[in-house]
């Protein structure tokens, strides 16, 4: 028995030599290697920039041939931004609307994944058509029209003019249909025995089980609400309702030129919080692209 067991055990020396071959190997493939290496580079630049930029004077930024380590590395971009924005207020509104829109999102794409994956009712394939084919329609065609029907709301001038066009959006909805497609059929047919009704079976059951894709739609609508500058650009009337990228596009722009500095110093800013919620949930977000869509 003893002698069995000891045959099917592999020796620890017997691993770190098959470790040590497969780092071997890999690392004996340049070609694969090198390409990896300087897309990440073409990536990872234009932030690299945006961070040094926002340290240097303006006369660093405009030198020609530019250079990417300060001379004279200075935070008064960072003081001047913050002293010619109302920073508090701008960035109580787009916590506001981000949180708010993605929250709805969440919701109302996930209840509408859910009939359409799981729900057999008359029209459901229209609907789905539908929904597929708003995704061809670009954002621009409907703006002015959208913009048209906010006014006619009076929610112009308001934060709620900023939220509630985009409570729901056609990516969320196919996103979370795939995903929820994709779950076993068994599990709600139990539920309906026991004597469940639809809204506890999706509150209990679905929602619980969609965390990766919840995760995944979350991240990519804050993202996008976070950045939004040409709607609330439009809609926000008044320095009281804008958002941080309207706010610091107005800051950084004078009578005759660009300010850089601070421009650079804003984007800075911008993106903390965005990188924040990446790096909080980027496991569910991972795994909510890996999986949907698969079953």
């Amino acid at each position: 028995m003893s002698t069995l067991s000891t045959l099917s055990t592999p020796h620890p020396d017997t691993n770190r030599v098959l470790r040590r071959r497969r780092v071997r190997r890999s690392w004996g493939q340049p070609w694969l290697y090198l390409p990896l290496a300087g897309a990440l580079l073409l990536m990872i630049a234009p932030f690299l920039w945006m961070l040094s930029g926002s340290f240097k004077p303006e006369a660093d930024i405009r030198r020609v041939p530019p250079v990417l380590i300060p001379t004279a590395p200075t935070t008064s971009n960072y003081g001047e931004l913050f002293s010619r924005l109302d920073f508090t207020s701008m960035f109580a509104n787009s916590v506001t609307v981000a949180l708010a829109v993605t929250a709805g999102n969440l919701i109302f794409c996930s209840m509408l994944g859910y009939a359409l994956a799981k729900l057999e009712f008359r029209g459901q394939r229209a609907v789905f058509l539908l929904v597929m084919g708003t995704l061809m329609i670009p954002g621009l065609v409907t703006f002015v029209p959208l913009y048209v029907l906010v006014s006619n709301m009076q929610l112009t001038g308001s934060l709620l003019g900023l939220i509630l066009p985009f409570l729901a959006g056609p990516f969320g909805v196919f996103l979370m249909r795939q995903f929820i497609s994709s779950l076993p059929d068994e599990l709600i047919d139990a539920a309906r025995v026991d004597g469940c009704r639809e809204l506890a079976i999706f509150w209990k059951i679905i929602l619980p089980l969609t965390k990766p894709a919840l995760a995944t739609l979350g991240i990519i609508t804050f993202l996008g609400s976070w950045n939004n500058f040409l709607w609330p650009l439009v809609v926000a009337q008044n320095e009281s309702q804008y958002t941080l990228p309207v706010g610091l596009a107005l800051a950084s722009s004078g009578q005759s030129f660009t300010r850089f500095g601070i421009l650079l110093a804003g984007a800075v800013v911008v993106l903390l919080p965005v990188m924040a919620v990446f790096l909080v949930f980027q496991r569910q977000f991972v795994a909510g692209i890996a999986t949907t869509g698969l079953k």
